[in-house]
């Protein structure tokens, strides 16, 4: 069975005067229908410019040089922008990371959810309007008949989270694509927007891609999750298997920075030392040897290839052996 969306060795560049940033160098991954992929990692890692490749939201001076968004038998990559426009907003949607940024503060929330459907679809502006109040109702806009017609700052973080993803369901996308949907709100409203997407999909079997740096964020929203490093995927496997099996040093890292109940009082989260890597001057080697507590000396010379070390578990590190992390080899 083919994915609905499959990403093979994409790399995003830009091509600034001090040097090429490798944003995204290769980076692969699939996701099927009904499934979310989380994609985690730092800040800096390259998240955020692989969702905004797979729709060609990449701006100059960064452009994609090498590989493949196979969506619906076509390339996203390659196909004419032309036929794009009719890809992006409505068979693949994307909720951007700063809400306020992203919305119009001179139009109505009606009026932009209504112009997102009818790019779409031929439907008269009172039809389109009757579905972009059902979304707002449907997304927990309390009094979404007046609502409709106020402007974004008359909202809070939270519920112009909601619009943002009553827009982009404005068509009923295959795929959807959230980049950072919960940053900047409080715990409550974060839990609240992650099972409004899970009952969302629920209901549509759409694929999900989730963005965030934030691993504790998604041990119940997503079936799968994807580390990203410096420009590239280190580690991938369902949620499960990830948290009870880490394999990547890195992924080590990132859990044990979770803080638990339980924990006993005073106890120090322990931290990644460093910091990531310039992506104009990748270290050689494995990227993340700078700052691994478990390299060796051919970590500086010998670049991993991503393998699969667990059924249905691939990872890229040279000192993973028989499924068991170099972390747990060292005790």
């Amino acid at each position: 069975m083919n994915a609905l969306l499959e990403v093979r060795g994409l790399k995003t560049y830009f091509f600034a005067e001090s040097g090429v940033v490798k944003a995204a160098d290769g980076v692969s991954f699939a996701i099927d229908r009904g499934r979310t992929l989380a994609l985690v990692g730092e800040s800096g890692c390259g998240k955020s410019v692989t969702a905004l490749s797979i729709l060609r939201l990449v701006e100059p001076p960064g452009r994609i040089v090498a590989g493949e968004i196979l969506f619906e038998g076509r390339d996203l990559a390659s196909i004419p922008e032309k036929e794009l426009r009719c890809v992006r907003g409505d068979r693949i949607a994307m909720i951007f990371q700063e809400p306020m940024a992203s919305l119009n503060p001179v139009y109505t929330v009606e009026g932009q959810i209504v112009e997102a459907i009818r790019v779409h679809r031929r439907v008269s502006r009172r039809a389109a309007r009757s579905r972009a109040i059902d979304l707002l109702k449907r997304v927990g806009i309390p009094a979404a008949e007046n609502r409709a017609d106020e402007y974004p700052h008359r909202f809070s973080g939270g519920m112009l989270q909601r619009v943002m993803i009553a827009m982009a369901l404005a068509c009923e996308p295959a795929v959807l694509i959230a980049d950072e949907p919960t940053t900047a709100l409080d715990g409550t409203t974060q839990a609240q927007i992650l099972d409004l997407l899970k009952e969302l999909q629920e209901e549509s079997g759409m694929a999900i891609l989730l963005i965030t740096h934030n691993l504790a964020l998604v041990a119940e929203a997503a079936h799968e999750i994807a580390v990203m490093y410096a420009g590239k995927i280190v580690e991938r496997s369902s949620v499960r298997e990830l948290f009870e099996h880490p394999l990547h040093p890195y992924t080590h890292g990132l859990l044990g920075s979770i803080p638990r109940l339980g924990a006993p009082k005073g106890r120090t989260l322990p931290a990644i030392t460093g910091t990531v890597p310039d992506p104009a001057r990748y270290p050689a080697g494995c990227r993340f040897h700078p700052r691994c507590p478990a390299k060796e000396a051919r970590c500086a010379v010998d670049e991993p290839l991503l393998e699969e070390a667990r059924p249905d578990h691939t990872v890229g590190c040279l000192l993973v052996e028989g499924g068991v992390s170099p972390m747990e080899a060292r005790g």
